[in-house]
């Protein structure tokens, strides 16, 4: 299937590595020319080269420090500066996590700094650049626990739904100017930064980090949360779903909160 990407230009930011790195592959793969903004110089160098390995036509990492809104402005200033317009922003960056009794004041203004206000300051930097494409699209992600909640995670997952909110209030905004936004809610993923934290928690268990079965094993274990595919899910599976709404093909999905979660029980 022809995406319509050839030559598009998108941004992914938290595109260094997890799900974002997962994601800009898939653009590159598809032939678009790919930004990604992360705060560390060696993940994006070496997610320059994936993305020019993986057939981009052109790529950049952008140093950007998400919880600084000068810095996401003048990220979005050397793409346009790069191409002059965008066809496609893709916003992955999330907060930490813990649990209510831990969080005092200041955490939970980080959480939805990170959580929230990076997204609506991203969009706001990207807009001038999307309105000056022949078309655009905007992907935020969220998570699973908006609608299926886990104490661990209370901030995290309130500045998740509030970007939530946020992503579908923009998709009828937005619709006027033939921008379509869409937000994807990804359920447990097997990333190398959920394995590097959790080995030694589910290895104590007899458990391997990096198998999506024991992961999920050890979701349903701790949490009472499992999925209908038994499994955890791999970045590759959130990638494709997004690189999908974030595509021209893509016209007329827009106000969707999506879940790729292995089956819930949630709508």
């Amino acid at each position: 299937m022809d995406l319509g990407l050839a030559g598009a230009a998108a941004v992914v930011t938290g595109g260094s590595k997890g799900m974002g790195l997962a994601i800009a592959t898939t653009l590159a793969t598809e032939g678009s020319r790919v930004a990604v903004m992360a705060r560390n110089r060696a993940a994006l160098d070496a997610a320059t080269d994936t993305l020019l390995a993986a057939g981009a036509p052109d790529a950049v990492g952008i140093s950007a420090d998400m919880s600084d809104a000068g810095s996401i402005a003048a990220g979005f200033g050397q793409v346009r500066q790069r191409w002059g317009l965008l066809n496609a922003l893709v916003h992955t960056v999330g907060p930490g996590d813990g649990y209510f009794e831990d969080m005092t004041d200041e955490d939970w203004d980080a959480a939805f700094t990170l959580g929230t206000m990076s997204g609506v300051r991203s969009i706001r930097a990207a807009l001038p650049l999307l309105r000056s494409a022949d078309w655009a699209r905007i992907v935020t992600l969220s998570a699973h626990s908006i609608q299926r909640q886990n104490p661990r995670i209370v901030a995290y997952t309130a500045s998740k739904a509030a970007l939530s909110s946020v992503t579908k209030n923009l998709s009828k905004s937005l619709a006027k100017d033939g921008i379509l936004v869409n937000c994807v809610c990804p359920g447990t993923i097997v990333t190398a930064s959920f394995t590097e934290s959790l080995k030694d928690v589910l290895a104590a268990d007899g458990l391997d980090a990096t198998d999506p079965v024991d992961v999920m094993t050890w979701i349903d274990d701790n949490f009472h949360q499992p999925c209908d595919l038994g499994r955890a899910g791999l970045p590759e599976e959130i990638a494709s779903i997004t690189t999908y709404l974030a595509s021209r093909r893509n016209g007329y999905v827009t106000g969707a909160t999506v879940n790729v979660d292995g089956g819930s029980d949630f709508i």
